[in-house]
């Protein structure tokens, strides 16, 4: 088994390119294929979302999160893009398994290729890891567990609730100005990617991000030194915490070894991989790989990307959400002071509170 790092993507992997991809999954072959309105995120020829018709395909995909990740503190799961002039592409975790075939002819061989695999574990781990989610889930090439998770990239994490150039609806600088406050804050405060570990591994992942830490602020050091002053006492709180948090642990260890998931507080075997968050702190949380869900949706977090707020965890989506309403017309978050609000709580930008299909505001009745 080898477990590849792509930093821009191989192509084809995932649900691959326009042509397929951009087939309904919802229709299949009743629709002819996605005609994307023109501000709606819909297909006009089935009226299907978007995001059941997948577009795109793993460039886009590894981009798109590249700009999500950097400025981060998950920058570490990035590269910097040659010739880019300062963009960085997403470090997504291929695993390929090879498994000898047993027959009386020549041997032959079974390959496995997951489209995505959590980072940084040895290949027992990883397998145990792929085990415990449902198998229909896995994202293994070519297969509806890989569309699946190239689908819920698109709807958790949608690149309009992260770059102003993909909106069609902010209509002025003081707009677009309140969208990078709100994704700088966000990227700052609440991002982070989920790391998987045996219970009772937090304070080497702590460590780990210490160390991160510490190299970033060193890297940083010949363009501001006062930066890395500032990062430098920082960490110093963090790693004093690290070492009561070590010996708190081998306490508990003695007294209380079962570990507890955060998600449905069951039991966690110590020999089984949990999924760990930093925001949530490594001592005190940590997740079974299925209950590391959005608490709004409960779908399992695309590739363990997390939002944690309020002592939760939320996907993009959701968590925006919770910050600015979103309009039910163009799927976009509202950043103007003024839009309209209908009595179950749905919100519009005024102009996209109307008919699909004449454009009719929906206060003056229509045909349709």
């Amino acid at each position: 088994m080898s477990i590849k790092q792509s930093a821009g993507g191989a192509g084809g992997g995932g649900g691959g390119g326009g042509g397929v991809a951009a087939v309904c999954l919802i229709c299949k072959e009743n629709c002819s294929g996605l005609q994307p309105h023109s501000w709606r995120k819909a297909c006009v020829a089935c009226g299907c979302s978007a995001v059941d018709h997948a577009p795109g395909g793993d460039l886009e995909d590894d981009q798109q999160m590249g700009r999500l990740l950097a400025d981060s503190p998950c920058s570490h799961l990035t590269a910097k893009v040659k010739g880019g002039g300062g963009l960085r592409m997403y470090k997504r975790n291929r695993m390929i398994v090879t498994n000898p075939v047993v027959s009386r002819k020549d041997p032959t061989f079974n390959t496995t290729t997951y489209d995505w695999a959590p980072a940084g574990l040895n290949q027992k781990l990883a397998m145990q890891y792929m085990e415990l989610i449902p198998e229909s889930q896995r994202p293994v090439l070519g297969t509806d567990g890989a569309l699946e998770r190239r689908r819920q990239l698109l709807s958790q994490i949608p690149a309009y609730d992260q770059d102003p150039m993909k909106c069609q609806s902010l209509a002025s600088e003081e707009e677009i100005s309140s969208m990078l406050l709100f994704v700088k804050h966000y990227k700052q405060e609440v991002l982070g990617v989920g790391e998987v570990a045996l219970p009772g591994e937090g304070g080497a992942l702590r460590e780990a991000a210490i160390q991160r830490t510490a190299k970033e602020a060193k890297d940083r050091s010949n363009s501001d030194k006062k930066d890395v002053l500032e990062h430098q006492d920082h960490g110093s709180d963090p790693g004093s915490a690290s070492s009561a948090t070590g010996s708190t642990n081998g306490t508990d260890d003695s007294i209380r070894p079962e570990f507890r998931c955060t998600g449905c507080h069951g039991q966690v075997a110590t020999e089984s991989p949990a999924v760990y968050a930093e925001r949530a702190g490594y001592h005190s949380a940590l997740w079974h790989p299925t209950c590391f869900v959005c608490s709004e949706c409960g779908q399992g977090l695309v590739d363990l990307v997390y939002f944690w707020s309020k002592q939760k965890l939320f996907c993009g989506r959701h968590y925006c959400q919770t910050v600015w309403p979103r309009c039910s017309g163009c799927d976009e978050l509202i950043f103007c002071q003024s839009f309209h609000t209908a009595k179950d709580g749905r919100t519009w930008h005024h102009h996209h509170h109307c008919c699909w299909k004449c454009g009719q505001n929906l206060e003056t009745p229509c045909q349709h």
